[in-house]
């Protein structure tokens, strides 16, 4: 943490030197236009400017300017190498079982929705995290992107290569007979490109963030998953080493608005990301008739039994009926 002062000198006897300002640096891997820089770290910043009267602050470090490899980003925090860090829990789902629950097929439709239901099951999730959990959010569930061929049937899918976000997601993929392929979403656009991967399953959202429409030309619109989950954190010690008026002001910067805000923000960005593809010439397609159901009935199967597996303290179900408020 970067400590500001100011000093007042009096002459010819001694300096009184007074803090007028912490700094706290926040590290993320994606630009400072994506969304969430706008939606969450920005207004996290300003609030607790308002709040503290200038007292902290925060100075962000976008497009990997303190680490480049997204899935490096929590050992970043943990290694003091910044105060604040966004991550993504999917890329070390090991470490977060219970945060990566909202990723399952049903537990959620929209961005708000998987946002509201991470914060009901909050008090639960945090303990999973090494830090100050300053905001849980998720964007919306996932559409599939390809390039060379459209997908419209169960059948088109099966011995695809398919980028996923977690590898949670991976038996749902693999139940709908393709290859699940687990890549940080810097990879994705080049990867689509050149044919290492032979589709993408991701909120429409990453269509403007990450240029997707470029080497993309077809968007199914509809792809079984929910939320991916996404994570503000603080360094413990960095939060535990301010001073009781400072923890307050964090903690009323860092309040549930912060979280759905980010929620609502993804709404919007996916609406965006779907408008840029059409608008890029990408063929938006929907699924043959009974398409779905089949799908549906595949991934049913695959979740059968799957709410009685432990992750960590509890059961996917338990988390799900927490997400769910039941």
């Amino acid at each position: 943490m970067k400590l500001i002062t100011a000093a007042s000198i009096a002459m010819g006897t001694f300096s009184v030197v007074q803090a007028s300002a912490k700094e706290l640096s926040l590290a993320y891997f994606m630009g400072p236009k994506h969304p969430m820089s706008r939606g969450v770290f920005t207004p996290f910043g300003e609030k607790l400017k308002e709040v503290s009267g200038g007292a902290l602050t925060v100075k962000q470090y976008a497009g990997g300017a303190l680490n480049k490899v997204p899935p490096k980003q929590y050992s970043i925090l943990l290694d003091n190498v910044a105060d604040i860090v966004f991550i993504l829990p999917g890329y070390t789902a090991d470490v977060f079982p219970q945060t990566n629950v909202v990723g399952l097929p049903g537990v959620c439709d929209t961005a708000l929705e998987c946002t509201q239901g991470m914060n009901r099951a909050k008090s639960k999730l945090e303990k999973e995290f090494n830090a100050k959990v300053l905001a849980l959010w998720s964007n919306a569930p996932p559409v599939l992107i390809t390039k060379d061929k459209p997908v419209t049937k169960l059948s088109d899918i099966q011995g695809m290569k398919i980028r996923v976000t977690s590898k949670s997601d991976a038996p749902f993929v693999e139940a709908l007979g393709a290859s699940a392929v687990a890549q940080p979403v810097t990879q994705i656009n080049q990867n689509l490109a050149n044919g290492v991967i032979d589709a993408i399953m991701i909120d429409s959202s990453a269509v403007r963030s990450f240029k997707l429409h470029e080497p993309a030309n077809y968007v199914t619109t509809w792809f079984p998953g929910s939320g991916s989950a996404f994570a503000l954190l603080m360094n413990l010690d960095v939060y535990n080493g301010l001073t009781d008026q400072e923890k307050a002001w964090v903690d009323e910067a860092s309040g549930p608005d912060l979280a759905l805000g980010g929620g609502r923000m993804y709404d919007k960005a996916s609406a965006g990301g779907m408008k840029l593809a059409a608008d890029s010439g990408n063929q938006l397609l929907e699924w043959d008739a009974g398409e779905r159901e089949k799908i549906q009935a595949l991934i049913d199967q695959a979740m059968n039994g799957m709410a009685g597996n432990k992750v960590g303290d509890s059961t996917i179900g338990d988390v799900i009926k927490l997400m769910k408020g039941q």
